[in-house]
Order: C-alpha cells, then structure tokens, then sequence
C-alpha cells in the first residue's frame, strides 16, 4: 500500500513532465528572474535573534483548507512588516493547493529571501524556481536518495539557489553530505502518525556538525517553544499553520516574538 508521500512523489512526477512539456527551460531562462540576483538563505538565518522563515500556504493533506481567505500579496506584505526573516511559499497543486504563481506574486510583492517549498525531485524544478523568483529551494530527505540529493543540491547552488535540507529523523542524516550542506532543517511531525514533538528537533541536531544552520520545522504555537529551541542552539523557526489560522497572520508573528522574549529574559525582581 502506498504512503501520502510516495502518493505526492508520483503526483509531483506528472507535474514536472506536463510542465516541462508546457514551458520548456529554454523560456524559463528567459525569465527576467533568472539572470538576477538572489538573496542569501544563509545569511539570513544567522542572527543575533531566532530568525523566523513564515509561510505561505493554503492547505495541508492532514488539515485540509488552512486558509480559505488567501491573498499571497498582502501575506507577503504581512509578514514583511512583522519582521520575517525569510518567507516560504508552498508551490504543489495536489495537495497543498499551492501554485508557483504563488511564488511569483511574493516575489513581485517583497524582497525578503524567499524559499520554494515543495518536492523536489528534477532539476527542471530548480531551473523553474529560478525563474519564478525564488532565492531557496527545500530538499527533503525522505524522498531523495544520498547521490540525488547531493546532485540537486550541487545544481541548485549553481544556479544561485540556497538549499535547506530537511530531514525527519536521525536515519535520514545518512543522506547529508555535510561538506556540501549549510542549512538543515528538522520536522518535528512524525510523517506516520502526524504527532508533534518539539524536542525532536533538538535530538536531531545532536548528531549534526556545528557550524550548520539549524531550522526547527512544524507544529510551533507558542513563544514559549520559541524561546526554549533558541535556548537550545535552534539558529531558526519556520511557522505556517499557526501563522495562517490566525486573522491576521503578521499580528501573530509579532505575539510569538513578544511572548518568546518574555520567556528569554530572566525574571525582574518587583520593585519597591
């Protein structure tokens, strides 16, 4: 029987053939997008604070529709506002309801570091998120052999592209090629049972080189988890569910680096 993933993998593969068919590399690369520059991922997510990758994305394959009021221009402009350290627009139809359009609106709209998230299996899809904007691409694991990763990772950087590398367990850091990687994320939801366990991440990360980007991905709610990954060596968060149940999704991201500042700081003895 067939996974969600493996169903996505085999969705995502007649995706790229009927879009390769419909826009050929050639009128990609004609793109103005594509020859100009890109902003650096990396750079982004190495701050003094716990950086923030928001997301844009309207629906989930385990939550269905997130936000069925979904206006990428004014998202993008929300979480500018806010103090996004970079933005990540889910661009896979089938079950995320995303659209590289998608992409591209944001990326007409700001001009923070924007990650293309979706499931990268072919070059043509980084030739596509080139032309489409993007300044990053996600690689995930679970769904590349070792060789194909690095392949895809090594093309990627070539077009100017960031890579975040996302794994879901310790296994999966088999795949790494930490001589190559910069930026790894960890997903705290277990792609079996779809539970959250924030302290996944750390786990994880305990086992990675020093001196790679860490990203704490999935299920994050409060400011207190925030505050409690930084504490722990997390260099970045990306949030997308909770940001996108809220009415007005920048107004959220202010209220998690409030609440999670609250609990960095050690407590002020009342004055007299």
């Amino acid at each position: 029987m067939s996974t969600l993933l493996d169903q996505i993998v085999a969705a995502t593969r007649e995706v790229i053939q009927r879009r390769r068919a419909e826009v050929p590399p050639a009128e990609l690369e004609a793109s103005p997008f594509f020859h100009g520059p890109t902003l650096s991922l990396e750079r982004a997510l190495r701050r003094e604070h716990l950086a923030v990758i928001a997301e844009i994305k309207k629906a989930s394959p385990s939550r269905g529709v997130i936000r069925p009021d979904f206006d990428v221009a004014d998202l993008a402009r929300q979480y500018k506002a806010a103090g996004a350290d970079a933005v990540s627009v889910l661009t896979e139809p089938a079950f995320f309801q995303g659209s590289p359009e998608h992409l591209a609106l944001a990326r007409r709209t700001i001009d923070l570091p924007l990650l293309r998230k979706d499931f990268i299996l072919d070059p043509y899809q980084l030739v596509e998120a080139r032309a489409l904007g993007a300044d990053a691409v996600l690689l995930i694991a679970a769904v590349l052999e070792r060789d194909r990763l690095h392949d895809l990772h090594q093309a990627a950087t070539e077009l100017g592209l960031s890579c975040l590398v996302e794994v879901h367990d310790l296994a999966e850091l088999d795949r790494i090629d930490f001589d190559q990687v910069r930026i790894l994320g960890v997903n705290n939801r277990n792609l079996r049972t779809f539970a959250v366990n924030v302290d996944h991440a750390l786990e994880v990360f305990a086992h990675v080189p020093e001196g790679i980007v860490r990203v704490a991905e999935s299920g994050l709610r409060s400011g207190r988890e925030l505050a409690y990954l930084r504490a722990h060596g997390v260099d970045a968060v990306l949030i997308g569910e909770t940001l996108m149940r809220a009415p007005a999704p920048g107004d959220k991201l202010r209220a998690l680096r409030a609440e999670a500042e609250t609990h960095r700081r050690p407590p002020q003895p009342a004055r007299p």
